[in-house]
């Protein structure tokens, strides 16, 4: 399925949301060869396409991206190490999500992708996790993550419009043979086939829930001066089925 959001009417995401074809990284600087993102030519989604992303009662919990705010505590805008000792001792949902923290990661502003191989240090671009290292058919049923960002600056939060499960269709004739990984989000932009990404603006305190095994994803900070943290905590085992 395309990524399904929960929220309530057009008016609620539509200031927030943009979408844009993706293009194919070669030789860049600070980048895999090979890296799918955004080309920039950003515009505002429209209604039909609003429709075709909004989570009806049929999508599970687990495969569903919700958007969410916390109340942060008033931070120094320089104080980048405070957000993160700010972050260890976040309950991030008041109760709602497990509270150890996965990590935080610090991004500079204007960075088209935000996603680092800690390896090489070069940009990933569109990609899927793999904490659970589920097969294709059961991508469905891994653990969503919650990013909340801390600011100081905005931040986005990207999402390519077919999922990993989508692709393996696409691409294989035989996809429960394989494993997903991020080469086959590039193995499909390769081919030819149709990709755009979403991008939701995450001001400070701001965030998001969702099946990051499921759909091509990173943050970004185009156009954006300021840094920002952003702090994950993984979820519970799904129940979708």
């Amino acid at each position: 399925m395309c990524p399904q959001f929960l929220f309530g009417t057009f008016n609620d995401i539509r200031d927030r949301c943009d979408i844009a074809p993706v293009r194919q990284i070669a030789s860049e600087p600070g980048y895999d060869d090979g890296a799918i993102v955004p080309d920039e030519n950003w515009k505002p989604i429209s209604a039909a396409d609003v429709e075709q992303h909004r989570a009806d009662a049929s999508v599970p919990d687990g495969v569903r991206i919700e958007l969410v705010h916390r109340s942060l505590p008033n931070l120094d805008p320089n104080d980048l190490a405070g957000r993160l000792e700010t972050a260890a001792r976040l309950d991030p949902l008041s109760g709602r999500w497990p509270t150890e923290l996965l990590g935080c990661t610090t991004s500079p502003g204007n960075r088209a992708t935000t996603t680092e191989d800690p390896n090489t240090g070069r940009r990933i671009g569109l990609h899927v996790d793999n904490f659970d290292r589920l097969p294709y058919a059961r991508r469905h049923r891994g653990r969503r993550r919650l990013c909340l960002n801390l600011g100081p600056g905005p931040r986005y939060f990207l999402i390519g419009d077919h999922d990993i499960q989508q692709i393996f269709r696409t691409l294989y004739a035989a996809p429960a043979r394989h494993h997903p990984h991020t080469e086959d989000i590039r193995r499909y932009v390769a081919a030819g086939h149709s990709l755009r990404c979403l991008r939701i603006r995450l001001d400070p305190g701001d965030g998001y829930i969702a099946p990051t095994e499921l759909l091509a994803h990173d943050g970004s900070t185009a156009g954006v001066d300021q840094p920002s943290v952003a702090a994950f905590w993984l979820g519970r085992p799904s129940n979708a089925s």
